[in-house]
């Protein structure tokens, strides 16, 4: 059973004030959820319409109706089960390797997907800019299907980060070098831009290997790849020249 006060916290999660009011965020779905229980994440309570978990405590599970899962599910279509969990504290940024650092992503599925192509390719740090989505949005932590609590991500200003770093900085432009020509290296920072501007003025005077992903074909009229696809083929060819 599910109590009004209950209620009331769960869905005020959905929104961010709120999760970090009371440092906690919402997990959906038996995949999502599993994997956050096999990492370092603290689990406050477990509300499902059918008997899962049988490891979780007693005290902290909790077997409720499909009416009551609608009433705290931020779905459309609510899963079987909703999770609780501690907001963890951030860990230290450890400059090495590649890390992706994101300026300004708004878009929850795309940061998901991002955090889910990180966990792939294995990069361990991920740095957001202020204004980039939360990572505890429902909607995020959905998309990550779990890789959320494998990739270590920090907010952080972007440009005062970038201009005290002391690896290189990558990022993706129309007028820039064809990054399946391009002699990549095992360690930098590859900055990926906003959905519908991409990367901010202030952050573009700090980047300074530019890159491009050649369009092919007879048309070429097509303006931009979606940020995460975009991430995707990057991370794919540093990846591949080490």
């Amino acid at each position: 059973m599910v109590s009004k006060n209950q209620i009331k916290l769960i869905t005020s999660l959905h929104q961010k004030k709120f999760r970090q009011v009371n440092n906690l965020f919402i997990a959906e779905g038996v995949k999502v959820i599993n994997e956050l229980l096999n990492s370092n994440f603290e689990l406050e309570n477990i509300f499902a319409t059918e008997t899962l978990f049988p490891a979780i405590p007693k005290e902290k599970f909790n077997l409720i109706g499909e009416n009551d899962l609608k009433k705290i599910s931020a779905l459309t279509v609510p899963n079987n089960c909703l999770a609780v969990f501690k907001i963890p504290e951030f860990k230290s940024i450890r400059e090495s390797g590649l890390i992706i650092a994101l300026d300004d992503i708004r878009d929850p599925g795309n940061l998901g997907t991002i955090l889910r192509l990180c966990d792939w390719f294995g990069i361990e740090q991920v740095i957001c800019s202020e204004q980039t989505v939360d990572i505890y949005n429902p909607k995020v932590v959905q998309a990550t299907m779990g890789s959320i609590a494998r990739v270590n991500v920090a907010y952080r200003d972007l440009e005062t980060y970038i201009k005290t770093t002391n690896i290189p900085v990558f990022g993706t432009f129309m007028d820039g070098e064809n990054i399946y020509k391009t002699n990549l290296p095992k360690q930098g920072i590859i900055v990926m831009g906003n959905e519908a501007n991409g990367i901010s003025s202030n952050i573009e005077t700090l980047t300074k290997n530019r890159l491009t992903i050649p369009r092919f074909g007879n048309l070429q009229q097509i303006e931009s790849l979606n940020v995460a696809t975009a991430t995707a083929i990057i991370l794919s060819e540093f990846c591949r020249n080490n």
